[in-house]
């Protein structure tokens, strides 16, 4: 437990409805008896709500009217006893509560001082406070749920069991490797060794995956003038977000708006049209879109279906060849179209993924295309389902690939009869990549860097 008090404002700066000053620590009860007065005298009793003013007790001056919520230790979220001021939502009645506060005994929390309090105190291992943030920053409904799976406990719970059976091993090692002059009954840990492996694979099988939920990614819509790439963004946005004319060259400069695609939050990046061009403004807007799809994770190259492709197709291909590539057949709609299968052969797009006939006028082909950007971004993997356990974090993706890495030695050196102090480094390593996880074998500096993402108040 820590021995000081931490205050701050828990809800968004601007105005709302409602505002929380937040106050954790052993002085938490004292400074809210100091600043705070209730309407009708009596003790604070913990899980009740109490109303009354915050008052400035220097001067007696009424700060705002408030509601007062006491959780006390250990049941609360730091694990320490907890006060909530629910005040006016405005920035002064909070900033003025916030300063009482301070001025009462506080000091002011750092960003994610809240939620380290609360892992430091075993309220939240290391994957649940990560997790906290995750379902703050969640930008779709699949990415929220996976992040509250994750909150729950379940990837603690699978790293936990997979270390109880590592460290059976690592101690039948240790008395070999330090008593060798006692007898030590003969163990096989290959079952264990396997086993052990196997839950590590499995959960590195979807972290890719999980991680694109959970970080998104960006799809630049190219093509050349006029053949509706912002009315596509427009169709998969179900907002006009973008200029739309008949006028060829009407987009100069990028746009970019995130829309949840079958639950996966996608950037995607609406350019100007990619052609030769004397205008300097329409080559200045040009050239903004070479570089939004050098740096894309997957390119949308829109053509006209009605219309032969042309030079300028042709140079937007040698552009896209290194980026995963949809071809989008959009007009669709339109008279005499040719057929979906002569477009693609005519244009050398080494990493295309799929292709798609759309109309952004009627909607036709848009969910195809939804379904075909998520699982190009997937890797061909299927649509996370709601009961879905993937791991999301890119830190615990590459603490489970160190994890599986030690694992496969360990069990290769023990097949090949190694000796048991070599393959006790494996095993130890291991362990120590999987504590990373849960924060059993983390260092201060990486949870400094850890929580320094979170925001003030949480």
């Amino acid at each position: 437990m820590h021995d000081d008090t931490i205050a701050a404002i828990a809800t968004p700066p601007g105005e709302g409805g409602v505002g929380v000053v937040r106050v954790s620590g052993p002085a938490a009860r004292a400074i809210a008896a100091r600043i705070f007065r209730p309407l009708r005298p009596g003790p604070l009793r913990p899980y009740r709500l109490r109303y009354g003013h915050v008052v400035d007790p220097e001067s007696g001056t009424t700060v705002d009217e408030a509601l007062l919520a006491l959780m006390a230790a250990p049941r609360s979220f730091t694990r320490e006893d907890v006060v909530e001021l629910s005040c006016h939502g405005g920035p002064l009645p909070l900033q003025t509560t916030l300063t009482l506060a301070l001025a009462a005994g506080a000091r002011l929390a750092r960003p994610g001082e809240f939620t380290m309090r609360a892992f430091l105190n075993g309220r939240l291992d290391l994957s649940q406070a990560e997790a906290t943030l995750d379902v703050i920053r969640a930008q779709t409904s699949a990415g929220l749920a996976l992040a509250q799976a994750q909150l729950g406990g379940w990837l603690a719970r699978q790293v936990r069991a997979i270390r109880a059976t590592l460290l059976e091993c690592l101690a039948y090692l240790t008395v070999v490797v330090d008593f060798p002059e006692d007898e030590v009954a003969p163990q096989d840990l290959g079952p264990q060794l396997f086993t052990s492996l196997a839950g590590v694979t499995e959960l590195l099988r979807g972290a890719e995956q999980g991680v694109v939920y959970r970080q998104g990614a960006r799809a630049a819509i190219v093509g050349r003038p006029n053949v509706g790439k912002s009315s596509l963004l427009n169709a998969l946005l179900r907002a006009d977000r973008a200029i739309v004319t008949p006028v060829p060259g009407t987009t100069r400069d990028t746009l970019e708006e995130t829309a949840s695609l079958d639950g996966i939050p996608v950037v995607l990046v609406d350019t100007a049209g990619i052609h030769a061009s004397d205008d300097p403004v329409e080559r200045l807007g040009i050239e903004r879109s070479r570089v939004a799809l050098a740096t894309a994770d997957l390119a949308l190259f829109v053509l006209d279906a009605g219309q032969p492709v042309g030079a300028d197709d042709h140079a937007i291909a040698r552009l896209a060849a290194d980026t995963p590539t949809i071809l989008v057949l959009n007009k669709a709609d339109t008279a005499g179209v040719e057929p979906l299968s002569t477009a693609a052969p005519a244009l050398d797009l080494p990493r295309l993924l799929a292709t798609v006939r759309t109309s952004a006028l009627t909607g036709a082909g848009l969910s195809e295309l939804t379904t075909a950007v998520a699982r190009a971004l997937l890797g061909g993997a299927p649509m996370a389902s709601a009961e879905a356990r993937l791991v999301t974090n890119p830190r615990h993706r590459d603490s489970l690939r160190r994890a599986d890495e030690y694992l496969r030695a360990a069990r290769d050196g023990w097949n090949a009869g190694h000796p048991a102090d070599l393959i006790a480094g494996d095993l130890t390593a291991a362990l120590n990549a999987l504590g990373e996880i849960t924060g059993e074998t983390v260092g201060d500096d990486l949870l400094d860097v850890i929580f320094s993402r979170f925001c003030i108040g949480k």
